[in-house]
């Protein structure tokens, strides 16, 4: 847990096993994951979280929610491509 306090930017990726555009998605995330050492990228199943579906208002899937010093500073919804998450994480940094 510690190296992931240290890392500056953080994204929440709220996901479903049965969304194709999050499947799309996934292994664009994976390639950035390796890109970016400094970020890190988390799931969160939108099945089986209610609490933070609703504590974050998610209303679809995928969004990628981006936090800095544990806030909430930026998000994206839906599939996008790896250009405008790239983006998002340079803005965020």
């Amino acid at each position: 847990m510690a190296e992931i306090e240290k890392k500056p930017v953080k994204i929440a990726n709220f996901y479903s096993d049965s969304c194709i555009p999050c499947k799309k998605l996934s292994p664009i995330l994976a390639d950035l994951d390796e890109k970016y050492p400094d970020v890190y990228i988390g799931k969160v199943n939108i099945v089986y979280e209610q609490e933070l579906i609703e504590e974050y208002s998610v209303m679809s899937s995928p969004v990628l929610i981006f936090f800095k010093n544990g806030e909430e500073v930026d998000r994206i919804t839906g599939a996008v491509s790896k250009h405008k998450i790239e983006e998002a994480i340079e803005k965020n940094k």
